[in-house]
C-alpha cells in the first residue's frame, strides 16, 4: 500500500507539470461503452488460460469504436500473490472502415489481502502498444509504453454478489520530450540551435523518455455469480484524460504545436465469463 501511494504522489505531481509554451485544451466530455465476452479454462491448479471478445463503443454510445481480442495466462505463485502475461489484438474502426490493427502485449503482478468480509488487491502492469499504421516519427513512438496501478478493493459477505470498487493510475512511460521553447512575442517555437529560419524549430524532440499520469479511473461496480461457471460484471467507469500532443511536420523541422488535452469520459461497461 505504500508504495502504491507514492506512486500517486508522483503522478499527481507530473500530472500537473507545465512546459513552457504548451497549450492547455479541453475535449469535450462523452459516455462509451463496452461489451465483454470471456472463457477462462483452468488448465491445472492455480493455471487459467483466458480469452475476451469486447466491443467499443464511443461517441455517447452513438458510433462503433473497436473490436479487442485478448488472450491471457494467469498464474497463482502464492495465495496472495498472482502473475500473468497477455496478448491484445486492437481492430480500431474509424469512418467506415477498420483501421491497420494494433498489437498489444501486457505482463502483471498482483498481490491480495483480506480482511473480513473485505478483499484488497494492488495491481501493476507494464504493457507495449504497437502500431502498425504509417505515423510522423517526430510526433509519436511506434511502441507506447504504459505502467497502470490498480487498487481494487471487494465485499465478499455475499454468496453470489460481490460489489468492489477500484482506482486506477496510468502513466506513459515514453512521451515525446519537447526541447524548444515558445517566442510569445512571434508565436513560434524556436531551439537554441542557429542558423534556422525564423519559423524553424530545429531539432526540437530531445528523445522519449518523458513519464506523466494520462489517465485517472474510478470504478464501482457488481459481479454476480449466476451459476457455477457462469459470471456477469456490471460496472460504471469514470476517466480522467490528459494526453500531450505534438504537432511537427514530417522533416522534424519545424514544430507547429505543443498542447495538453484534458476531458472527463465514463463509461458502462458489462462482461460475461464462463469458468470451465
Amino acid at each position: 500500500m505504500k508504495g502504491f501511494v507514492i506512486i500517486c504522489l508522483m503522478s499527481l505531481m507530473s500530472l500537473t507539470g507545465e512546459v513552457c509554451g504548451q497549450t492547455d485544451v479541453r475535449v469535450d466530455d462523452e459516455v462509451g461503452g463496452r461489451l465483454t465476452f470471456g472463457l477462462n479454462k483452468r488448465v491445472s491448479k492455480g493455471l487459467h488460460v483466458c480469452w475476451e471478445e469486447a466491443v467499443w463503443f464511443d461517441g455517447n454510445l452513438s458510433s462503433f469504436d473497436r473490436l479487442q481480442s485478448t488472450l491471457s495466462v494467469r498464474y497463482k505463485v502464492l495465495p496472495w500473490l498472482k502473475v500473468g502475461v497477455g496478448y491484445s489484438l486492437i481492430n480500431g474502426y474509424e469512418g467506415s472502415s477498420f483501421n491497420p490493427p494494433r498489437h498489444r502485449l501486457m505482463a502483471d503482478v498482483t498481490g491480495s489481502y483480506q480482511v473480513g468480509d473485505w478483499q484488497f488487491s494492488l495491481r501493476e502492469r507494464v504493457q507495449m502498444t504497437h502500431r502498425t499504421d504509417s505515423y510522423n516519427e517526430w510526433q509519436t513512438p511506434g511502441n507506447a509504453w504504459m505502467l497502470k496501478s490498480r487498487l481494487k478493493v471487494t465485499y465478499k459477505a455475499f454468496r453470489r454478489w460481490e460489489p468492489y470498487g477500484t482506482f486506477e493510475v496510468r502513466n506513459t512511460l515514453n512521451a515525446p520530450v519537447v526541447k524548444a521553447t515558445y517566442n510569445e512575442t512571434t508565436g513560434i517555437w524556436v531551439s537554441s540551435e542557429t542558423g534556422l529560419a525564423a519559423n524553424e524549430a530545429g531539432w526540437f524532440l530531445d528523445g522519449f523518455n518523458s513519464v506523466y499520469v494520462n489517465r485517472l479511473r474510478g470504478t464501482l461496480g457488481v459481479s454476480y455469480r449466476i451459476n457455477r461457471g457462469s459470471v456477469i460484471d456490471v460496472c460504471l467507469m469514470g476517466d480522467f484524460m490528459t494526453e500531450k500532443k505534438v504537432d511537427a511536420n514530417a522533416k522534424g523541422t519545424k514544430l507547429k504545436a505543443y498542447t495538453r488535452e484534458t476531458n472527463f469520459v465514463g463509461w458502462l461497461a458489462v462482461e460475461y465469463s464462463y469458468m470451465f
